[in-house]
Protein backbone atom coordinates (compact mmCIF):
# COMPACT_ATOMS: atom_id res chain seq x y z
CA UNK A 1 0.00 0.00 0.00
CA UNK A 2 1.52 3.47 -0.88
CA UNK A 3 1.30 6.25 1.98
CA UNK A 4 1.20 9.74 0.40
CA UNK A 5 1.44 11.02 4.09
CA UNK A 6 3.72 9.81 6.66
CA UNK A 7 5.21 11.28 10.01
CA UNK A 8 8.07 9.53 11.76
CA UNK A 9 8.69 9.80 15.74
CA UNK A 10 7.22 13.81 15.34
CA UNK A 11 7.29 15.54 19.10
CA UNK A 12 5.71 19.00 19.61
CA UNK A 13 4.94 20.55 22.46
CA UNK A 14 4.26 24.23 23.35
CA UNK A 15 5.91 25.89 26.91
CA UNK A 16 5.08 22.91 29.60
CA UNK A 17 2.20 20.83 27.57
CA UNK A 18 3.59 17.83 25.69
CA UNK A 19 1.19 18.21 22.46
CA UNK A 20 2.77 15.07 19.90
CA UNK A 21 4.70 12.24 21.47
CA UNK A 22 6.67 10.55 19.63
CA UNK A 23 3.90 10.11 17.49
CA UNK A 24 4.02 7.80 14.20
CA UNK A 25 1.31 7.80 11.26
CA UNK A 26 0.96 6.50 7.97
CA UNK A 27 -1.90 7.83 5.45
CA UNK A 28 -2.68 5.56 2.39
CA UNK A 29 -2.82 7.38 -1.08
CA UNK A 30 -6.11 7.32 -2.57
CA UNK A 31 -8.35 6.66 0.30
CA UNK A 32 -10.38 8.37 3.19
CA UNK A 33 -8.48 8.59 6.09
CA UNK A 34 -10.04 10.05 9.69
CA UNK A 35 -7.87 11.07 12.55
CA UNK A 36 -10.30 10.85 15.31
CA UNK A 37 -9.60 11.67 19.32
CA UNK A 38 -10.75 13.63 22.14
CA UNK A 39 -11.39 17.75 21.45
CA UNK A 40 -8.30 19.55 22.50
CA UNK A 41 -6.54 16.08 21.83
CA UNK A 42 -4.02 17.56 19.59
CA UNK A 43 -5.96 16.60 16.01
CA UNK A 44 -5.41 19.97 14.55
CA UNK A 45 -1.87 20.39 15.54
CA UNK A 46 -1.42 17.15 13.57
CA UNK A 47 -2.99 18.73 10.62
CA UNK A 48 -0.63 21.48 10.79
CA UNK A 49 2.40 19.41 10.98
CA UNK A 50 0.80 17.79 7.37
CA UNK A 51 1.29 21.23 5.84
CA UNK A 52 3.77 22.66 7.20
CA UNK A 53 2.38 25.61 8.89
CA UNK A 54 3.77 23.92 12.24
CA UNK A 55 7.22 22.23 12.47
CA UNK A 56 8.27 19.44 14.62
CA UNK A 57 10.56 20.08 17.93
CA UNK A 58 11.76 16.42 16.55
CA UNK A 59 10.92 13.91 13.47
CA UNK A 60 9.76 13.76 10.63
CA UNK A 61 6.84 14.34 8.32
CA UNK A 62 6.88 13.06 4.52
CA UNK A 63 4.45 14.16 2.07
CA UNK A 64 4.87 12.13 -1.09
CA UNK A 65 8.56 10.43 0.49
CA UNK A 66 9.75 14.45 0.66
CA UNK A 67 10.79 15.53 4.62
CA UNK A 68 9.07 18.98 4.65
CA UNK A 69 10.49 19.50 8.19
CA UNK A 70 13.92 21.33 6.61
CA UNK A 71 12.14 23.46 3.92
CA UNK A 72 11.94 27.06 3.27
CA UNK A 73 8.97 28.51 3.05
CA UNK A 74 9.32 29.06 -0.61
CA UNK A 75 9.45 25.63 -1.14
CA UNK A 76 6.57 24.86 1.17
CA UNK A 77 4.66 26.71 -0.47
CA UNK A 78 5.50 24.26 -3.87
CA UNK A 79 4.29 21.47 -1.66
CA UNK A 80 1.13 23.07 -0.46
CA UNK A 81 -0.20 22.99 -4.01
CA UNK A 82 -0.88 19.24 -3.83
CA UNK A 83 -3.42 20.85 -0.89
CA UNK A 84 -6.93 21.66 -0.83
CA UNK A 85 -8.35 22.12 2.62
CA UNK A 86 -11.96 22.70 3.52
CA UNK A 87 -11.81 24.64 7.32
CA UNK A 88 -14.54 23.81 10.01
CA UNK A 89 -16.98 26.96 8.83
CA UNK A 90 -15.64 27.26 5.20
CA UNK A 91 -13.94 29.71 5.96
CA UNK A 92 -14.90 31.54 3.25
CA UNK A 93 -14.70 36.03 3.11
CA UNK A 94 -17.82 37.66 3.23
CA UNK A 95 -17.46 40.31 1.22
CA UNK A 96 -16.72 38.32 -1.89
CA UNK A 97 -19.09 36.58 -3.86
CA UNK A 98 -19.35 32.80 -4.06
CA UNK A 99 -18.14 32.72 -7.49
CA UNK A 100 -15.30 34.88 -6.36
CA UNK A 101 -14.56 32.92 -3.17
CA UNK A 102 -14.17 29.69 -5.54
CA UNK A 103 -11.80 31.97 -7.83
CA UNK A 104 -9.23 33.03 -5.29
CA UNK A 105 -6.82 30.49 -5.28
CA UNK A 106 -6.60 30.30 -9.13
CA UNK A 107 -6.32 34.18 -9.21
CA UNK A 108 -3.16 34.01 -6.30
CA UNK A 109 -1.60 30.96 -7.95
CA UNK A 110 -2.13 30.07 -11.66
CA UNK A 111 -2.00 32.44 -14.32
CA UNK A 112 -5.18 31.64 -16.12
CA UNK A 113 -7.73 34.48 -17.69
CA UNK A 114 -10.81 35.72 -15.88
CA UNK A 115 -12.69 33.54 -18.59
CA UNK A 116 -10.73 30.76 -17.94
CA UNK A 117 -11.21 30.48 -14.14
CA UNK A 118 -14.91 31.75 -14.24
CA UNK A 119 -15.57 28.33 -16.30
CA UNK A 120 -13.63 26.43 -13.66
CA UNK A 121 -15.56 27.88 -11.02
CA UNK A 122 -18.55 26.76 -12.60
CA UNK A 123 -17.84 23.59 -13.28
CA UNK A 124 -16.48 22.94 -9.34
CA UNK A 125 -20.05 24.44 -8.10
CA UNK A 126 -22.04 21.82 -10.03
CA UNK A 127 -19.59 19.43 -8.62
CA UNK A 128 -20.62 20.00 -5.70
CA UNK A 129 -24.26 20.78 -6.06
CA UNK A 130 -24.31 24.53 -6.46
CA UNK A 131 -24.56 25.50 -9.97
CA UNK A 132 -25.37 28.95 -10.99
CA UNK A 133 -25.25 30.11 -7.59
CA UNK A 134 -21.74 32.57 -8.00
CA UNK A 135 -24.19 35.41 -7.68
CA UNK A 136 -24.88 34.56 -3.90
CA UNK A 137 -23.14 36.32 -1.38
CA UNK A 138 -22.13 34.26 2.00
CA UNK A 139 -24.50 35.37 4.37
CA UNK A 140 -27.02 34.10 1.95
CA UNK A 141 -26.10 30.65 2.46
CA UNK A 142 -26.91 28.15 5.10
CA UNK A 143 -24.01 26.10 6.95
CA UNK A 144 -24.00 23.81 4.69
CA UNK A 145 -23.80 25.38 1.67
CA UNK A 146 -21.03 27.45 3.13
CA UNK A 147 -18.92 24.13 3.58
CA UNK A 148 -19.74 22.95 -0.25
CA UNK A 149 -18.54 26.13 -1.42
CA UNK A 150 -15.77 25.85 0.82
CA UNK A 151 -14.87 22.48 -0.82
CA UNK A 152 -14.99 23.89 -4.27
CA UNK A 153 -12.76 26.34 -3.20
CA UNK A 154 -10.82 23.37 -1.56
CA UNK A 155 -10.87 21.39 -5.42
CA UNK A 156 -10.14 24.59 -7.50
CA UNK A 157 -6.65 23.46 -8.51
CA UNK A 158 -7.17 19.75 -8.69
CA UNK A 159 -5.43 18.94 -5.17
CA UNK A 160 -3.91 15.59 -4.51
CA UNK A 161 -4.87 15.84 -1.36
CA UNK A 162 -8.01 17.32 0.37
CA UNK A 163 -7.60 17.94 4.03
CA UNK A 164 -11.28 18.23 5.91
CA UNK A 165 -11.38 19.64 9.26
CA UNK A 166 -14.52 18.99 11.77
CA UNK A 167 -16.67 19.03 8.47
CA UNK A 168 -19.91 18.27 9.59
CA UNK A 169 -19.53 20.27 13.11
CA UNK A 170 -22.52 22.30 13.53
CA UNK A 171 -24.40 20.92 10.51
CA UNK A 172 -28.03 18.87 10.79
CA UNK A 173 -28.21 14.75 10.11
CA UNK A 174 -29.34 15.77 6.88
CA UNK A 175 -27.01 18.19 5.81
CA UNK A 176 -24.36 15.87 7.35
CA UNK A 177 -24.97 12.70 5.53
CA UNK A 178 -25.02 15.43 2.05
CA UNK A 179 -21.02 16.50 3.03
CA UNK A 180 -20.28 12.52 3.82
CA UNK A 181 -21.37 11.65 0.46
CA UNK A 182 -18.87 14.77 -0.77
CA UNK A 183 -16.22 13.99 0.55
CA UNK A 184 -16.71 9.76 -0.68
CA UNK A 185 -17.20 11.88 -3.99
CA UNK A 186 -14.09 13.42 -3.47
CA UNK A 187 -12.10 10.15 -3.55
CA UNK A 188 -13.75 8.29 -6.36
CA UNK A 189 -14.64 11.25 -8.51
CA UNK A 190 -11.69 13.54 -8.75
CA UNK A 191 -9.33 11.34 -7.56
CA UNK A 192 -7.88 13.24 -4.45
CA UNK A 193 -6.58 11.29 -1.11
CA UNK A 194 -8.69 12.78 1.66
CA UNK A 195 -7.58 13.51 5.53
CA UNK A 196 -10.41 13.90 7.58
CA UNK A 197 -10.27 15.69 11.27
CA UNK A 198 -12.97 14.35 13.25
CA UNK A 199 -15.12 13.77 16.59
CA UNK A 200 -18.32 12.84 14.78
CA UNK A 201 -18.12 8.57 15.08
CA UNK A 202 -21.62 8.16 12.97
CA UNK A 203 -20.15 10.07 9.91
CA UNK A 204 -16.20 8.49 9.95
CA UNK A 205 -17.65 4.91 10.41
CA UNK A 206 -20.28 5.86 7.09
CA UNK A 207 -17.21 7.31 4.58
CA UNK A 208 -14.07 6.47 5.79
CA UNK A 209 -11.26 3.48 4.87
CA UNK A 210 -9.34 3.55 7.72
CA UNK A 211 -9.58 5.30 10.92
CA UNK A 212 -6.76 6.42 13.26
CA UNK A 213 -7.34 7.28 17.13
CA UNK A 214 -5.09 9.93 18.28
CA UNK A 215 -4.51 10.03 21.95
CA UNK A 216 -2.14 11.53 24.46
CA UNK A 217 -0.06 12.82 21.54
CA UNK A 218 0.25 9.22 20.09
CA UNK A 219 -1.75 7.01 17.09
CA UNK A 220 -3.19 4.05 19.62
CA UNK A 221 -5.00 2.57 17.12
CA UNK A 222 -5.68 1.90 13.67
CA UNK A 223 -7.41 0.37 10.76
CA UNK A 224 -10.80 -0.06 8.80
CA UNK A 225 -14.12 0.89 10.30
CA UNK A 226 -15.10 -2.95 10.96
CA UNK A 227 -11.35 -3.19 12.75
CA UNK A 228 -11.79 -0.28 14.88
CA UNK A 229 -15.57 -1.07 15.66
CA UNK A 230 -13.87 -4.58 16.82
CA UNK A 231 -11.03 -2.92 18.56
CA UNK A 232 -10.48 -3.94 22.49
CA UNK A 233 -8.20 -1.29 23.69
CA UNK A 234 -10.51 0.21 26.51
CA UNK A 235 -9.73 3.85 25.09
CA UNK A 236 -10.83 3.19 21.40
CA UNK A 237 -13.88 1.46 22.97
CA UNK A 238 -14.63 4.33 25.85
CA UNK A 239 -14.61 6.83 22.75
CA UNK A 240 -16.64 5.40 19.55
CA UNK A 241 -19.48 4.58 22.21
CA UNK A 242 -19.48 7.67 23.90
CA UNK A 243 -19.32 6.76 27.49
CA UNK A 244 -18.49 8.82 30.27
CA UNK A 245 -16.59 6.10 32.17
CA UNK A 246 -13.47 4.82 31.24
CA UNK A 247 -9.73 5.89 30.59
CA UNK A 248 -10.86 9.25 28.85
CA UNK A 249 -11.07 11.34 31.85
CA UNK A 250 -13.62 14.42 30.76
CA UNK A 251 -13.44 16.65 33.55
Amino acid sequence: MEHIISLRDVYKSFGSQQVLKGLNLDLPKDKVNVIIGKSGGGKSVLLKHIIGLLKPDKGQVLVAGEDIVPLSERELANIRRKFGMLFQEGALFDSLTVEENVAFPLREHTKKSWAEIKEIVEQKLAQVGLKGMGYKMPAELSGGMRKRVGLARALALDPEIVLFDEPTSGLDPVMSAAINHLIVRTKEEFGATCIVISHDIKATMETADHIFMLYEGKIIASGTPEEIQACEDPVVRQFILGRADGPIKVI
